[in-house]
């Protein structure tokens, strides 16, 4: 089992402050900076465009920044946030008319390919593409939108990629977004999962530290100690 990153979406963070908030949130113990990619036309928002990414490294950020592409097309934007120093791009199958040659994109422009899944599409066509893969992102809700309730038919999803990542024999990290909180991160890593984006959990809290600490302790806590 990999080591459980915590993956602190930055869309809940507060815009005016978004460095210190950077800052503060890794300095608390989180892994990874998890970037929403949001286009008012795959989903019903309109978020960050790689500006932030760039801002963010300019800032003196080092950790890995991990952008979640809810945009179609989207090679154009990968090539962009590549540029702008992301580590881990996740694209929609649904997203792209050519996925092999989207996440061939990414490997290309030097960085780490993931494959993200929405609630209701099924893991099929990650099959063709495992070679292509570093990182499966299902999400535990609809996109689009912060805030919202985790999704508990998705739990025997991320068994099943669990199992196919393991079977592959791959260096595949399995990463769930979507209401990933205190009350639901220990069914999601039980399940299998070992890189989870919090939002929300994280940024409405005071402390952050505290909060990321009590996220790993439930996550140990629902792990068997043989698979820890």
């Amino acid at each position: 089992m990999k080591e459980f990153w915590i993956a602190p979406s930055i869309l809940a963070a507060n815009f005016a402050r978004l460095g210190e908030e950077a800052d503060r949130v890794l300095a608390a113990g989180a892994d990874v900076i998890h970037i929403d990619v949001m286009d008012n036309h795959y989903v019903p928002n309109l978020t960050m465009g790689p500006m932030f990414c760039k801002a963010l490294r300019a800032h003196g950020i080092t950790a890995p920044i991990d952008v979640h592409l809810m945009v179609t097309p989207v090679d154009s934007m990968i090539q962009a946030f590549a540029e702008a120093g992301a580590d881990y791009i996740s694209i929609h199958p649904d997203a792209t008319l050519h996925l092999d040659r989207s996440l061939q994109l990414i490997k290309d422009l030097g960085c780490k390919a993931g494959l993200a899944f929405n609630p209701a599409t099924g893991l099929e066509v990650s099959h063709y593409v495992l070679d292509k893969l570093d990182l499966m992102l299902l999400m535990s809700v609809n996109p689009g939108f912060g805030g919202q309730s985790f999704i508990p038919s998705v739990l025997p999803k991320i068994e099943a990629a669990r199992k196919l990542i393991d079977a592959s024999g791959r260096d595949i990290r399995l990463e769930v977004d979507g209401g990933v909180n205190l009350q639901t991160i220990g069914q999601v890593a039980a399940a299998g999962a070992d890189m989870f984006v919090a939002g929300t959990a994280i940024f409405a809290q005071a402390d952050y530290r505290a909060t990321i600490t009590a996220l790993r302790s439930t996550i140990a806590d629902a792990i068997p100690r043989h698979l820890a």
